[in-house]
């Protein structure tokens, strides 16, 4: 088990970290929904290794990322339409 979630810490990791390095250089923008969807899931998988590891004040932030990444995907499915 704590390989399984030693390797969705690293994805969350790896996937946040694309998300600002691609916004960063501009090959994505801030209200792509790949930046959002990098965002969203990147956090997901960090609360999860965050979690396990009792480390709550990142937890506590990854959850902040996830709602404000959630809430901007809402937006832009709303934009959309």
């Amino acid at each position: 088990m704590k390989l399984l979630i030693d390797i969705i810490g690293w994805i969350g990791s790896f996937e946040v970290i694309a998300a600002y390095g691609l916004n960063s250089y501009q090959k994505i923008k801030s209200d792509s929904l790949v930046f959002q969807l990098l965002n969203l899931t990147g956090g997901i998988f960090l609360i999860i290794n965050t979690i396990y590891y009792c480390a709550y004040p990142s937890a506590f932030i990854n959850v902040v990322w996830v709602i404000i990444a959630s809430i901007a995907i809402v937006q832009l499915t709303r934009k959309k339409k």
